[in-house]
Parts: structure tokens; sequence; C-alpha cells
């Protein structure tokens, strides 16, 4: 298949696109490399990518609806992965998150929509939509209408523009609700990674909140699993949680992290931070049912690798 891939020098898109290429599918990628986190690190994903065979690279930002149309000739499938992440820096500038979350997405849609017959449409939502849901496992049929930050508004605002193009239009589309992502090739803005990255320069660790808040850590191959998953089966669900099923206590993945690098953490405490939540906590059974999805890297395995892919790229 040819698919296009919005958002590829990220961290999932990356691993969606490398995935596709080693299957012998043709992927366009798409991306505007934006600077919320060091774009060395985009470049060198995507000079990771452009050893294999079927891939091509553009740099277009989703927000350019002319430039997004264009690549989209003869695309089979459209992962829309492009966002602007982290519910902090959502406080810091909003219109950032209007302008990629919800703006971006809307041009995807319409220009999926414009096609005939129209590619179907895989795109990343996430777990933020729960918000202040205190009922675990997370289900896709719990209300979700209240986001605790501007990062999970925008997201959440996505899901209902894309369930009024399936409404109006019967557009192909599957929503994916993503539980905190890791692993190789990661995020420099995300804790396992500070946390790695200050114990490896024997620097302390920030901590904000509580220890015993917890999170659903889901390793990037299962992520992964799941996206291509759904961008092989036609699937009519709308939206589908992608996560690992297990929540991990803040300690716990402090205690990971030690053990894999050797090193005990000095540890700063901080308040919490406005817009953070209490737990996530993913119930997948939906997406075993469609998609087989079963997520199988446990927090060890997949911390381990983490460290020594950061050691390897950082050079420490």
């Amino acid at each position: 298949m040819r698919v296009l891939i919005t958002g590829c020098a990220g961290f999932i898109g990356h691993g969606v696109a490398r995935r596709l290429l080693g299957d012998g599918h043709e992927v366009v990628g798409l991306d505007n490399l934006t600077p919320y986190y060091s774009p060395a690190l985009k470049r060198a994903r995507l000079a990771d990518l452009g050893g294999l065979r079927g891939f091509a690279f553009h740099v277009v930002d989703v927000a350019d609806f002319e430039g997004l149309e264009r690549l989209l000739d003869g695309v089979d499938v459209v992962v829309h992965l492009a966002a602007q992440p982290g519910v902090r820096y959502s406080l810091r500038d909003p219109f950032v998150y209007e302008r990629t979350n919800v703006a971006g997405l809307l041009h995807v849609l319409e220009a999926v929509h414009r096609r005939s017959p129209p590619p179907r449409l895989v795109w990343a939502s996430s777990s933020s939509v729960y918000g202040g849901n205190r009922t675990v496992p997370f289900s896709e049929t719990d209300r979700v209408d209240d986001p605790l930050s501007l990062y999970a508004a925008t997201k959440r605002a996505g899901e209902l523009l894309a369930h009024s193009y399936r409404h109006l239009y019967g557009l192909p589309a599957v929503g994916l609700r993503f539980f905190t992502v890791y692993g190789p090739w990661g995020r420099p803005d995300m804790a396992y990674w500070r946390f790695t990255e200050a114990l490896l320069e024997d620097r302390p660790i920030e901590i904000y909140g509580s220890t015993a808040a917890s999170r659903d850590m889901t390793y990037i191959d299962d992520i992964v699993d799941g996206v291509v998953a759904a961008v092989l089966r036609p699937v009519t669900d709308e939206i589908l949680n992608l996560g690992d099923a297990e929540p991990v206590t803040l300690e716990r993945l402090i205690g990971t992290i030690e053990r894999a690098v050797g090193r005990a953490a000095r540890r700063i405490e901080l308040p919490a931070q406005p817009g953070d939540v209490e737990a996530t906590f993913a119930d997948v059974r939906r997406a075993g049912e469609v998609l087989g999805y079963a997520p199988r890297v446990r927090l060890d395995e997949g911390i381990s690798r983490f460290v020594d892919w950061f050691k390897g790229w950082s050079g420490r």
C-alpha cells in the first residue's frame, strides 16, 4: 500500500513508518520539524528512515491545506500523527495546540473527504481525553467531557470533528487513544527520558506531585503493532484504546530506571502541575477483538531497551 504519515519525524511516526517500510509498503512522510524539542532528534529519525526503500519525505505543515492535499495522490491510507504534545506546554502556548491539533486535524479530514474514493484514515487521539475519570480501567464507552488540560481539550475537540465527518460523509476514520508511550527514539520532554538523562549525568531528578500517581506506560513497539493493524484492517470502530493495561506508579518507574542505569536517584520534590491527572489505565479489550492488539513488552524490558539505546545515541 501507499501510506501517508503526518508527523513522520516524530516518535510514533518514525516507528510506524519503519515498520511499514520493512513490510514492503510505500510511505510518504510529512512533518514541519517544529522545534518543540530538538529538531536534531527528528532529523536523526528521518536519517534512520532515509536508507529504507519506498520512503519519501516532505517538509509540510498540516496547517498548509494545499500542500497536504497534493501529497494525497495515490494514497490508500492516511496515518495522522502530527500533533503538538505536552500538557504543561499547552498552558504556555495554547494557540499552537489550536493550530496543530484542531485546525490540523480538520485539514486532514477535509482533504481526505474531498478524495473519491477517500483513503482510510487512522489518527492519533490521546488518553488525556479521559481527564478526571475515576472509573478504571478507562473504556472507550466512558464519558469524556472533563478534560483537565488545554492539550486534552484539543484532542477531544479532534474526536468530535472526526465524529462529525463520519456522520456526515461516512468517512472511514478510526481514532486511537494512545496511553503514555515510551521507548527508543522517544521524546526528551517525557519523565522517563528526563530521569534517565539526569541519572546518567549524576543530577537530581525533579518529581512533580506524588510518586503514587500512575500512568499506563506503553512500549513503542506495542503501539506500532496497534497502529499498523489499524492500517491493514478495515476498522468500523470510531475510537480504540491502545495502552499496556497495567498502570505504573511514578515510584515504580523511578526504581526501574535506577536499576537499568545502576545508580540511585537524588530527588527534588515539587508540587503537582496544573493539568496533571492522578492515574491512567487502559481497557484494551476492544482493540484486542478488532485489531488483535496484545501488548507484549513489560516495563523492566522496555526501560532496559530505552536506557541501552539512550546510552548509544547520546554517547554516555
